[in-house]
């Protein structure tokens, strides 16, 4: 709004940029334009303040379908004045010299024509089409319809007002019906929604069970791997018993072999040596034979000496050995020459 000050005798306006004052004294405009400043008499001066900044108008309204339904529109309108000085003669914009605000209520004014316009231009479509094709694709109809009703309306152009844009914000029913026209819409969601459920548990199940039958099979893979590792253990076990038994029958049988050659070799070497000592008596039997059996006694008794324990000190009588000496004079009685020697044993 416009700054007016006091001074004595005359006042002081000052305006914004973006309002256009129209200024007449005595039926004579003195001032005019944007952003204007200059002094007056309040008694003689007749001030309009027109806004030139685009504004926007919200508006909500009703109306009925072609099949009577009810339904709110929730709109907005931008406009602004194309020539301030038309609109200011059109439009009561008049301000109070003393305080700079308007006296009348201007844009409520406009505010209300551009209303009822853009209700009226609505309203003839919606009437006209029923409620399912305005909820469906009527919000970019009404839109243009009214956008192009108050673009080209008589009584906006002779006030100077020029519609910049048209939004239609929601075209509602009725809460019920709302609710009505939302179920099958919600029910064919719902259903979408249990399909997806349904494939992505389906999808779930099947990797488990492509999950369950590679572990399946790879419990089986491994258990045939065991088998046939049970399978080689005990044919290489097998193996190593038939080899370690072959080895043990050919050291056994080299054992017998030896044993037996051992033998063999004891048994001729006692021979020979059994001959050899039979040899020996015989020969040494043979030298006895013409041998006088008193020089035999006596070699017999030296050997018999020869083996008998040490005898420390030896008492002769003269009785022994008088017997003594007597037995060895004696001749002794003549062997059988036919008598064979004895075989002198083996010592």
């Amino acid at each position: 709004m416009a700054d007016i000050r006091s001074y004595p005798f005359v006042r002081h306006l000052r305006s914004n940029p973006t309002s256009y004052i129209v200024h007449a004294k005595k039926g004579t405009v003195r001032h005019r334009g944007p952003g204007a400043a200059f002094y007056f008499r309040a008694l003689n001066a007749a001030i309009s303040e027109v806004p030139t900044a685009e504004a926007e108008l919200s508006m909500l309204f009703g109306a009925r379908t072609k099949d009577f339904q009810e339904v709110a529109v929730q709109a907005t309108v931008t406009y602004r004045f194309a020539d301030p000085e038309v609109a200011a003669a059109r439009i009561d914009f008049a301000i109070d010299p003393y305080s700079g605000q308007w006296i009348g209520k201007p844009l409520e004014q406009v505010g209300s024509r551009i209303t009822e316009l853009a209700q009226q231009y609505a309203v003839e479509h919606i009437s006209s089409v029923p409620l399912v094709e305005v909820l469906g694709a009527g919000i970019p109809t009404v839109r243009s319809i009214t956008a192009t009703g108050l673009a080209g309306d008589e009584r906006l152009a002779e006030t100077s007002v020029v519609v910049v844009a048209v939004r239609i914000v929601s075209v509602r029913p009725q809460a019920d019906l709302e609710r009505a026209l939302e179920t099958p819409v919600r029910e064919r969601v719902q259903q979408d929604a249990d399909a997806a459920s349904y494939e992505r548990r389906a999808l779930a199940v099947e990797r488990e069970r492509a999950i369950a039958e590679n572990e399946l099979q790879s419990k089986i893979e491994l258990a045939t791997r065991e088998q046939q590792l049970v399978q080689q253990e005990g044919a290489n076990a097998q193996r190593r018993a038939t080899e370690e038994a072959a080895t043990a029958l050919i050291a056994s049988k080299a054992n017998a072999e030896r044993a037996k050659l051992d033998s063999a070799a004891r048994a001729d070497s006692t021979r020979v040596i059994g001959a050899a000592n039979a040899e020996s008596e015989a020969a040494r039997l043979a030298a006895y034979a013409g041998v006088d059996p008193s020089v035999l006694t006596a070699l017999a008794l030296q050997e018999l000496a020869q083996h008998l324990p040490e005898i420390g000190t030896l008492n002769l009588t003269p009785d022994v050995l008088t017997q003594a000496l007597t037995r060895l004079g004696a001749p002794a009685p003549a062997a059988p020459a036919s008598a064979p020697a004895p075989p002198a044993e083996p010592r």
